[in-house]
């Protein structure tokens, strides 16, 4: 009875020392070398209305848009693509997750935006969705954008570091150490966290095989690849700019003629020609 007892003890010990083992978290951003500080208040707020003037020049209307070019609306300071029910998804949605996240940081939303986060934009089409501009939905979404521009810069910062792990993964061994380092570089200089936000909410991540032309993409991913061997500091800004530029020049280039995207390589230039100083 006693070896028994001993057995049964040693069994139970050895299973929870087990369990515990399995559920301790692992640290993706350590294990990579990967830079996931907080952003500070002040931080949060300065690149939240730098954003929004990117998207929308201060004028409110534009915090819910739908371009004659796209098949969805666009929706907040960064502008969160939003699919209709139906219409296949060739770049990142976004605005389910968003809503999802003010429901996580306790924030009043309409009762339908809730009921439609898992179901699609309750707008089919442009035409649908300019004339419910006046609608008391359409309106209160608005407003739920417009008070809320801090946690959507909250939003996009969590968005980024948890996307770096993805992006290392994505490409061949030989390259992560150098997407790494340029990620940290910008990271660790005083004002980086702006273009990297603003960047990867611009224009994605850069691993969807949809986001590319002539097997070549735009993303973050394909910047970091561009940029030069940089260390922290102002010239980790002006480095990322540079490679930012350069990458959205390539990009029309590849364009079909279609698509006649050489028509915003002139705001494009402005954006990321901005990247090289630091906003705060």
């Amino acid at each position: 009875m006693k070896i028994l007892n001993l057995s049964l003890a040693i069994a139970i010990v050895t299973m929870l020392l087990t369990g515990c083992t399995q559920q301790a978290p692992i640290d993706v951003w350590k294990e990579k070398n990967i830079t996931k500080p907080e952003l500070t208040t002040y931080e949060l707020n300065t690149i939240a209305n730098k954003i929004y003037m990117n998207e929308t020049s201060g004028n409110p209307d534009y915090l819910m848009f739908w371009s004659k070019n796209e098949v969805f609306p666009s929706l907040g300071i960064g502008h969160f693509i939003w699919y209709p029910k139906g219409v296949p998804e060739r770049f990142d949605q976004t605005f389910p997750a968003m809503i999802q996240y003010y429901i996580d940081n306790k924030v009043k939303i309409p009762a339908w935006l809730i009921a439609v986060k898992d179901t699609g934009a309750p707008w089919p089409n442009r035409a649908t969705f300019e004339k419910s501009r006046n609608d008391p939905q359409f309106r209160e979404l608005k407003y739920l954008l417009m008070n809320t521009k801090a946690l959507q810069t909250k939003f996009f910062f969590e968005r980024l570091t948890a996307s770096i792990p993805e992006i290392t993964d994505h490409v061949a061994p030989q390259y992560r150490d150098h997407i790494v380092k340029n990620y940290n570089a910008l990271a660790k200089t005083q004002g980086g966290w702006y273009p990297l936000i603003d960047y990867i909410n611009f224009k994605g991540k850069g691993i969807k095989d949809t986001e590319r032309y002539n097997n070549q993409g735009w993303g973050l991913l394909q910047v970091l690849q561009t940029m030069r061997p940089v260390r922290p500091g102002p010239n980790a800004l002006r480095e990322f700019s540079r490679a930012a530029s350069a990458v959205l020049q390539r990009r029309i280039r590849n364009s079909p003629p279609a698509k006649k995207e050489k028509q915003w390589l002139r705001g494009w230039m402005k954006r990321t020609g901005e990247y090289a100083t630091s906003i705060l």
